[in-house]
């Protein structure tokens, strides 16, 4: 597996000193992963994506016909079910490095879904992220299939609490690299927001994928 970054999340949740490291080092990390021999990851359609009206860092505007949801107090995420890519995995909690990126979760658990623990939990008040990986040498990882989401789909994440957060799809989109916009995926938002993110995009042999896939969800239900 190529090394590389993962994303760090801004949300309001996070302690002033962590919010300005993670602001300062948001430009550039991306996930960069060894592509999966022999095939290619889908990818989203443009009719997945954002109405071209809406302004980047007012991604939660899309969710104004979501029902109404309160937010949960603060839980560990434990697991996140997909139902229409056929995800079901446990979670496990990334930290930084030394150098300030998001450790991705281990290359020997491919099958996991990261979530930053110093970040917003799923469920509460603000912008959550998790990340997984796409693919590894030894094959699918557990976002292989992230790009065929498509709104209205629902993500289901089951925290330490019992509470289940379920989130709807608001759009798929596929960003290169060079241009992550850093605001509109992670800026914080005043409801419970989620971001999915895994590589995406062409991949080149020696740097990897060239983009990311990121969902964006909004909290609509809690069971």
């Amino acid at each position: 597996m190529a090394p590389g970054d993962e994303p760090v999340d801004s949300s309001p949740a996070f302690t002033p000193s962590t919010k300005f490291l993670a602001c300062a080092l948001l430009t550039g990390l991306m996930l960069v992963i060894t592509a999966l021999r022999g095939g290619q990851p889908p990818q989203p359609s443009t009719a997945q994506s954002f109405s071209p009206s809406l302004r980047p860092g007012l991604s939660n505007t899309a969710s104004a016909h979501h029902p109404s949801v309160s937010a949960l107090p603060p839980s560990d995420p434990v697991r996140l079910r997909v139902p229409a890519i056929g995800v079901n995995a446990p979670m496990t909690e990334l930290t930084l490095d030394e150098t300030g990126a998001l450790r991705p979760p281990p290359a020997d658990l491919p099958a996991f879904a990261g979530w930053y623990g110093d970040g917003t939990t799923p469920g509460s008040e603000g912008t959550a992220v998790t990340t997984g990986h796409v693919d590894t040498q030894e094959g699918p990882g557990v976002f292989y299939r992230l790009g065929a989401l498509a709104k209205g789909d629902t993500i289901e994440i089951t925290r330490a609490d019992r509470q289940t957060a379920v989130f709807t799809v608001d759009a798929v989109e596929l960003y290169d690299k060079e241009a992550f916009p850093d605001e509109k995926v992670y800026g914080s938002s005043p409801r419970p927001e989620l971001r999915v993110i895994t590589c995406g995009g062409e991949y080149a042999e020696e740097t990897g994928y060239q983009g990311n896939v990121v969902v964006f969800a909004t909290l609509t239900a809690v069971t």
